[in-house]
């Protein structure tokens, strides 16, 4: 055996389309299935019976107006139709953007949020039951979703893998409008969830189920990028802010052997990074603190949830160097024409990954045992987490617990 099929750190080829369709297709079940027993998977099976096909009322947790606590709430969860898959969810993360709908706090083009709000898309659970035509899938299973629960599957983006740019608008897992039931949807800080199989992934045995159920989302989000612009051993990668996408940035960069920095604005961030494997973290408050930087890096990936002044930025990239945004929705600040074009530099955006690549992800990530860091805490906890979110006092998602 080649060392390179030996080294765990070395980062895998890109699927090729054959491979993603088999990856969707579940042929990898049966065999994933056998590598290890899944605690409490007999007893799934056993009450999967019980089950039935719905639909169901379950005990959730949202908000009824902006100002709003999160309380406890009963909602529908319709019928299974053939290709749809019951999720006993156990954990879901909380993402900033479960902060910003739930708290109104976007406008156009996103949509007003409705009351009440249940938001949650970075969900790990158990299947409970699944739709006749569910081939990826028995009950017991572990499964995950992540932001999308459908696309029109019909466009050139849709049969090309890439559901996160559907040419028609795919549906976010909740406050988006229900094309199935009628109304709007809700998201994963419940008990369950039906969800079509295509916009689920097999979470491999042994992965730490709660620390992964931030990969559905914050992780997949930064892999894409990573993973479309072919950053590379030895390339210089910088990644901006350091929180629940940027700490995981920094743990996939390292495992595609990239020589990271960190620009943080927080000083006691700055050991965490390392530790993670990132060579150099960089306290910044101002744009001068880049300036030292000047034409090194490769790759920049920009994690924070609001706008920064871009030039600054880009002026730290190399000839042909890319710098990707994928946590501020906001007007770019700062570009500057000159900046770019004297360096061929480029400037770009990202969302999270399509399904196939998702479940590439996942199986990447459980290969090299990458999760995220977590707090685990309750449900009647997630209004102080929203709290602690924007004073940025956590070490780096919260996840909420409903076993």
């Amino acid at each position: 055996m080649c060392g390179k099929c030996e080294d765990n750190s070395q980062p895998d080829a890109p699927a090729s389309p054959t491979r993603r369709k088999v990856l969707m297709a579940g042929a990898g079940l049966a065999a994933a299935s056998t590598l290890a027993v899944i605690p409490g998977k007999v007893q799934a099976q056993e009450s999967a019976a019980q089950a039935g096909n719905g639909p169901w009322r379950v005990r959730a947790w949202g908000n009824r107006d902006p100002e709003g606590p999160f309380v406890p709430l009963e909602i529908p969860r319709r019928a299974l139709r053939p290709n749809d898959v019951l999720i006993d969810i156990m954990y879901c993360a909380i993402c900033h953007s479960d902060i910003h709908i739930a708290r109104q706090e976007w406008g156009p083009p996103y949509p007003a949020t409705n009351y009440p709000c249940v938001p949650g898309h970075e969900i790990i659970g158990r299947v409970a039951a699944i739709g006749s035509a569910v081939t990826k899938f028995r009950p017991g299973d572990i499964a995950g979703a992540g932001a999308m629960i459908d696309s029109c599957g019909e466009c050139e983006s849709c049969v090309n893998d890439l559901e996160q740019y559907c040419l028609k608008g795919w549906t976010l897992n909740f406050n988006s409008p229900d094309k199935i039931s009628g109304g709007y949807n809700y998201g994963g800080f419940s008990q369950r969830v039906v969800i079509p199989e295509r916009f689920t992934v097999r979470i491999p045995p042994g992965m730490n189920l709660a620390a992964a159920a931030p990969l559905m989302c914050a992780g997949i989000t930064t892999f894409s990028p990573l993973e479309h612009w072919s950053v590379e051993a030895g390339q210089r990668v910088g990644v901006i802010g350091m929180g629940g996408l940027g700490h995981l940035a920094v743990k996939l960069a390292v495992a595609r052997r990239a020589d990271v920095t960190v620009f943080t604005t927080t000083p006691g961030k700055v050991t965490d990074a390392k530790k993670m494997g990132a060579r150099e973290a960089v306290v910044w408050n101002d744009p001068d603190a880049l300036k030292p930087y000047a034409n090194q890096f490769d790759f920049l990936i920009s994690t924070v949830p609001t706008s920064v002044p871009t030039h600054p930025i880009t002026n730290m990239l190399r000839l042909d160097g890319t710098y990707v945004i994928v946590g501020a929705r906001e007007p770019i600040e700062d570009v500057h024409g000159s900046g770019l074009w004297l360096q061929r530099r480029q400037v770009s955006a990202s969302l999270m990954g399509g399904m196939a690549e998702t479940q590439e992800f996942i199986d990447f990530c459980a290969r090299r045992n990458i999760v995220a860091d977590i707090e685990l805490i309750k449900p009647d906890q997630i209004d102080r987490a929203f709290e602690r979110i924007k004073a940025k006092d956590i070490r780096y998602r919260f996840v909420v617990d409903f076993t």
